[in-house]
């Protein structure tokens, strides 16, 4: 008896490996992210070509280079504008923004937010290194007060940006922070933010080895503490989720802090695209009677 063989094989590791090689910095923690999104892929059995990973400028946002997918490297705080572009298209793809505190938190600031607010159906990983590294070492959004950096040699003045909490108020429904250097646990954030409707931001400690030793991995290893392996907390709690989302110091949380399935998705509020499949599918002509009331209309 014949038997139909599988449309697509199984995905593997090796499916996943990007056409260059990372030109990162030896021991960077980016490696740890980019691993943990291909191993992530895996276990869900994402098929490559239903993947677009999309970046901004950066160090980390390279990253669409290293991984075989479909990829966009867009421009410096843009990425969540192209993304959210890209999931309207097309809204069956899986769409992933890669990117850093620079480019996430500081000129991409209001893009963040906004697509927050909207629920826009991605996965955002941004890679928080407390530094911008791509310019050698300046200050970041998220440089701890007191930090002395190439552009702030006698220590930083401004207090930094807390993402998660920034997150959490803006809207996100689903809202995590994992660690470069807990490669199982990050894997696993990352796969239940691909599994979510709606918008999943998960910010990543991915220490800078060259330009930030004050957030080292020995300094983190020290201080991160799993949310999970407490029994008491409940990540659809809200309130608890801001509450933990303000601790820093001798111990600092990672896991999934907040998740919510209330709200839908932009793409699923939108009528034009409940009928019909996706945009990208459609065909994109105008008819001709609607072109001309249109242009008699302007004339």
């Amino acid at each position: 008896m014949a038997t139909t063989a599988p449309l697509f094989k199984p995905v593997t590791l090796p499916d996943l490996k990007g056409r260059v090689d990372p030109d990162w910095c030896p021991g960077c923690g980016d490696f740890g992210v980019l691993a943990a999104l291909q191993k992530a892929l895996v276990e869900l059995q994402i098929q490559p070509h239903n993947v677009v990973t999309i970046s901004g400028i950066g160090c980390s946002s390279n990253l669409p280079g290293y991984i075989e997918t479909y990829g966009i490297h867009s421009l410096h705080g843009r990425a969540l504008a192209v993304a959210t572009g890209v999931k309207l298209a097309n809204h069956e793809l899986k769409v992933v923004i890669t990117g850093g505190d620079g480019d996430g938190f500081g000129i991409g600031g209001n893009h963040f937010i906004h697509t927050m607010r909207r629920n826009v159906d991605l996965l955002y990983l941004a890679m928080d290194n407390q530094i911008y590294g791509l310019t050698t070492g300046q200050t970041s959004p998220t440089s701890r007060v007191g930090m002395k950096t190439k552009s702030a040699p006698y220590g930083n003045v401004e207090p930094p940006v807390n993402p998660i909490a920034l997150a959490l108020a803006a809207g996100a429904t689903f809202v995590a922070r994992g660690f470069s250097g807990e490669q199982h646990h990050l894997t696993g954030l990352i796969v239940e933010g691909l599994q979510h409707k709606g918008f999943a931001f998960i910010d990543v400690f991915s220490p800078c080895v060259t330009y930030n030793h004050d957030n080292t991995y020995p300094w983190f290893k020290q201080r991160v503490r799993k949310l999970e392996d407490d029994p008491s907390y409940n990540p659809s709690d809200w309130n608890m989720a801001m509450a933990r989302s303000q601790l820093w110091g001798d111990e600092i949380p990672i896991g999934k802090f907040f998740q919510s399935t209330d709200r839908p998705s932009l793409e699923e509020c939108e009528p034009v695209l409940a009928e019909g499949g996706p945009l990208a599918h459609r065909d994109p002509r105008i008819p001709p009677e609607i072109a001309k009331e249109f242009i008699a209309e302007l004339m």
